[in-house]
């Protein structure tokens, strides 16, 4: 095997005028190196999505200019990391340094440098201004709006650079296999669309690339991204030897992807009731240096956030998404969505002051209830024209007064329970999420049966931790009447699963589960028209399938699903008995959510610690209600990561300064308050047994609940996250009148 290794840039924005690589190829033991020269110049996108990829066009394996600090150069395959490690150190680059772009608001700037110039660019907005994606949609006159309001108010929201930080960093193996074709074994949670992207990358058939995913640490979105296979593939290609190419942790943080930054203004209009009457929502993106998942991303900030108050009827969304010289931001966890709330619930909380209403009494009225629609559902979807969707399950209300009796709430909101210096105070926020995409994402599975009367199932879904196999497993042992250890799952292989188009937009369940089921069913009735054969009995009607048999409800006869398969295969008109099933759903059905918070704000030192979290969530039918905890749990610790200590901190060159655990603060377990996970059953016609998503939703939340369990405590806001013990202090010294620098 060889092993690969990565030369990075030391600039923000450089061209390389000259690269000599000959003495590090010298080197004993080095195969090959990689730069612009010899790799193929084939214009692609990073980010997994379903093609065609909304993402611009504005990537290279290598290229003769670098965006970032720690962009690709070059790369080096040797015998061991150690040669390869050496042989960097002795490639020779001169660079032309640029003038860089190191903040969002620059990048729109007459004057600024132009990031991408390449002729080959497809898809992005406007480059020539630095844009990536912009993104227009109004409903009603939101100006009019505003000018009928009694109460108007606008506030501007800032969130920072963040990282997944899954405990895997990015790693892929390839190989050729006895025929000559690619294999990558990869850390990934899109392995349909790293086989077509890698092809693509490599100017080969699709039919020559298999990609396996086994089973791996994590991904929380930056795992969406084909960040490192193609590179792997093209030195297998190359060299016919198998080869790996790994991440360091600082590579993980630097040169993987982030979560967008994002600057966002709030600007609401209401009636002295407390009606919502108008909303304009305007965001900054930060895509970094390349547009991955651009569009998207800031798609979602509004179609996920703005449906939930439905009763405003003048509604405006416009997103300005930018290229700038830092690090690229992409898919993770919430998808735009927790940037969105981070100002869309500190905001409706503010306005709920102003209106002269209890923040529950305010959300209470305006929030969108079942049966209800939003116009923005089919104006905004996913980089494109959405679907209309109407609410058939919410359990808001519910949620609500079952999170406010668990924190407290009555005896502490406003209370300012004071222990010395430290100050209590409680906050909520409720939040909305989606189940896939609707009309866009689709996933397949395959089902057999086996002798013994267990089952195969193949199937294209991605499980990273997220307990899909296990899901997927029950509920072909709910439709088929068998236990769940009877499945046999086999998952994530592009040469012997189905398509699936991967773990993201919360669309495990509802699509790969959904395909599971149409599976089963379609199997279902093949076990039926046997048993029904071998029992002699006409009516299908009086057949039931349970505990691992067919009955005869007429005559109480009964054989098992093992006779079934050996009459089947050895016996009578001989088969396999399998079927396959398909998933596309016209409906994506928002989980609810209701999240509160206790907090404890020390007024001498301007440390924030979380006491008591409770999410209360509302998902359909509760499938795997453990799992679901764990789901939930997560999610909030990731999101009070968030809230309270993650972000990158940039030197004046564009660098990150914090790149790895010791420096960039991560919620251990240790920081963790009693997270109370409440489950509300409700049952969701558009989903698989009635379920809806999990995993993103409860990510939405911690920041903005905190946000306002601060200022309930000790009456500060802090416009940008996170809300570090500088910050709060900086805040409460403004409050107090005092001078601070």
């Amino acid at each position: 095997m060889l092993y690969i290794k990565i030369l990075r840039s030391p600039y923000a924005h450089a061209l390389i005028e000259e690269i000599d690589t000959s003495e590090a190829e010298r080197v004993p033991g080095v195969k090959l190196v990689l730069t612009y020269k010899n790799t193929p110049r084939n214009i692609h996108t990073t980010a997994g999505q379903g093609w065609p990829e909304p993402s611009p066009y504005d990537t290279f394996m290598f290229d003769y200019k670098v965006r970032f600090v720690g962009d690709k150069v070059a790369a080096v395959a040797a015998e061991s990391e150690e040669i390869a490690q050496k042989a960097l150190k002795l490639i020779k680059v001169r660079y032309r340094k640029l003038q860089a772009v190191l903040a969002a608001v620059d990048a729109l700037k007459e004057d600024a440098p132009v990031i991408h110039e390449e002729p080959e660019i497809k898809g992005a907005y406007n480059p020539s201004k630095n844009l990536a994606a912009h993104i227009d949609v109004k409903i009603g006159d939101v100006q009019k709006g505003f000018e009928e309001s009694d109460v108007v108010m606008e506030r501007t929201y800032e969130t920072q650079y963040v990282q997944q930080t899954p405990i895997e960093p990015h790693v892929a193996i390839s190989y050729l296999d006895e025929y000559g074709r690619i294999v990558i074994r990869t850390s990934t949670q899109v392995p349909f669309h790293v086989r077509r992207i890698v092809a693509m990358m490599l100017g080969i058939p699709v039919s020559k690339v298999r990609v396996i995913k086994p089973r791996i640490g994590g991904g929380f979105g930056t795992k969406q991204e084909i960040v490192v296979e193609g590179i792997c593939a093209f030195v297998t290609l190359k060299t016919g030897r198998p080869a790996r190419l790994l991440y360091t942790r600082e590579e993980e943080f630097v040169s993987s992807t982030t979560r967008h930054p994002m600057k966002i203004t709030m600007k609401l209009g209401a009636k002295k009731d407390g009606a919502l009457h108008a909303i304009s929502m305007y965001v900054l993106s930060n895509t970094g240096a390349y547009g991955s998942h651009a569009l998207t991303v800031a798609s979602n900030a509004g179609s996920k956030s703005l449906p939930l108050y439905n009763r405003a009827p003048h509604v405006e969304f416009v997103a300005d998404v930018v290229y700038t010289n830092l690090p690229v931001s992409g898919a993770f966890r919430g998808y735009g969505a927790p940037q969105a709330y981070a100002a869309v619930e500190q905001a409706i909380d503010e306005m709920s002051y102003e209106v002269g209403l209890s923040p529950v009494e305010f959300r209470k009225k305006n929030h969108i209830v079942t049966g209800e629609t939003s116009p923005i559902f089919r104006a905004l979807g996913e980089g494109r024209e959405g679907v209309t969707q109407y609410i058939r399950s919410c359990a808001l209300d519910e949620l609500i007064e079952k999170g406010m009796k668990e924190i407290g709430w009555d005896a502490k909101f406003g209370k300012h329970i004071r222990n010395k210096s430290k100050v209590r105070g409680v906050g909520m926020a409720i939040l909305m999420q989606g189940s896939s995409i609707p009309l866009i994402d689709m996933g397949a599975a395959t089902l057999k049966l086996n002798e013994d009367g267990s089952f195969n199932l193949l199937y294209g879904g991605t499980d990273l931790g997220t307990g899909l196999d296990t899901i997927s497993a029950q509920i072909v042992a709910e439709t088929l009447g068998v236990k769940p250890e009877q499945v046999i799952v086999y998952a994530s292989d592009t040469d012997l699963t189905p398509f699936d188009v991967g773990a993201y937009a919360s669309s495990g369940t509802i699509i790969s589960g959904g395909a599971v089921l149409n599976a089963a069913l379609k199997i279902k009735e093949q076990i039926l028209d046997v048993a029904r054969e071998m029992l002699e009995e006409l009516d299908a009607g009086s057949l039931v399938l349970e505990d691992g048999c067919v009955k005869s409800l007429a005559t109480g006869r009964s054989v098992t699903l093992s006779e079934i398969a050996h009459h089947s295969l050895y016996v009578s008109n001989l088969h396999q008995i399998i079927a396959s099933g398909s998933m596309v759903s016209p409906y994506s059905p928002p989980p609810f959510a209701a999240h509160f918070a206790e907090v404890e704000v020390d007024e001498d030192t301007g440390v924030v610690t979380p006491v008591k979290y409770v999410a209360a969530l509302d998902c359909g039918t509760a499938i795997n209600p453990i799992l679901i905890k764990g789901q939930i749990m997560g999610a909030v610790a990731q999101g009070i990561g968030f809230a309270l200590t993650e972000e990158f901190i940039f030197d004046d060159t564009g660098r990150v300064a914090n790149a790895g655990f010791m420096n960039y603060k991560i919620p251990s377990v240790r920081d963790m308050p009693e997270i109370v996970p409440i489950i509300v059953e409700t049952y969701e016609p558009a989903g698989v047994y009635g379920s809806k998503a999990v995993a993103e939703i409860n990510m939405n939340g911690p920041l903005p609940t905190i946000a306002n369990a601060i200022y309930d405590a000790v009456g500060i806001r802090i416009q940008k996250s996170p809300f570090t013990p500088e910050k709060v202090l900086k805040a409460l010294r403004a409050k107090a009148g005092k001078v601070t620098k």
